[in-house]
């Protein structure tokens, strides 16, 4: 992988000196591999949190991109999150680094 691989840090992020990435996601030898800085948050709910926000940030990247409606683009993410979550087409595998 390249630098030219990897998406852009945002602009608020430069800058503020307190942030910090959680969360990174490949697809590497057709899997999907994945980094997560564990530790931040007590309660596993924090992560269903930012989940539903970065669902929301998808479906305004699709309105942007494609000018899909927010509400549909939404009930369909949640749709592929549904299906998978009843009938999962991987399992995780792995372990925690420190």
């Amino acid at each position: 992988m390249s630098e030219r691989d990897e998406l852009p840090i945002p602009d608020t992020a430069r800058q503020d000196p307190n942030s910090g990435e959680i969360l990174r996601v490949w697809i590497a030898n057709k899997d999907q591999q994945v980094v997560l800085r564990m530790g931040l948050w007590k309660d596993p709910a924090a992560w269903g949190i930012m989940l539903r926000d970065l669902m929301r940030h998808i479906a305004d990247a699709y309105h942007q991109e494609q000018g899909l409606d927010h509400k549909k683009t939404l009930q369909r993410i949640k749709a592929g999150f549904d299906a998978e979550t009843s009938s999962p087409t991987d399992r995780p595998t792995g372990r925690l680094s420190k």
